[in-house]
């Protein structure tokens, strides 16, 4: 008993099933299937005509996953490297933003839940902080151990 390859609808339904994805996410992936040229930009727009393709819950997606332990900077390259559109991207940031702070603590606290004893620990825990994308007032203002804003 033999199984035909699945369509390119098929393979994108699959992949839609797992998580969220871009049209642009769907396009990179799915290129290499693509037979005859045309048919998969065909099968993407049926798709997103139904509703499955939605950038807005892409991003809603990715914020609910990731927010807790990114900063706003980080988040904005992964989702701009996703193909989303630049405005929406920061318009769902603009909230996230006056959350940094408190983010940012929270996960300074997870990790090493005591000031640092010297210069070298401070630089090791800003580099921590920064490499997850949050802003260098903010980086300052946790590793300090400063509550005001």
């Amino acid at each position: 008993m033999s199984f035909a390859q699945p369509s390119l609808k098929g393979r994108a339904l699959r992949l839609l099933s797992g998580r969220e994805h871009s049209r642009a996410e769907l396009m990179q992936k799915l290129q290499r299937f693509e037979e005859e040229p045309g048919s998969l930009a065909q099968a993407l727009d049926e798709l997103q005509a139904k509703g499955f393709i939605n950038e807005q819950r892409v991003i809603e997606s990715v914020l609910y996953r990731r927010a807790a332990k990114l900063g706003t900077a980080r988040l904005q390259q992964e989702l701009q490297a996703k193909g989303l559109d630049p405005q929406a991207v920061n318009a769902a940031l603009a909230s996230l933003r006056l959350s940094e702070r408190e983010r940012a603590g929270a996960v300074w606290q997870k990790k090493f839940g005591t000031a640092a004893v010297d210069g070298a620990d401070a630089a090791r825990q800003m580099r921590f902080l920064a490499a997850r994308g949050f802003s260098a007032e903010v980086i300052r203002r946790v590793v300090a151990g400063r509550q005001d804003d």
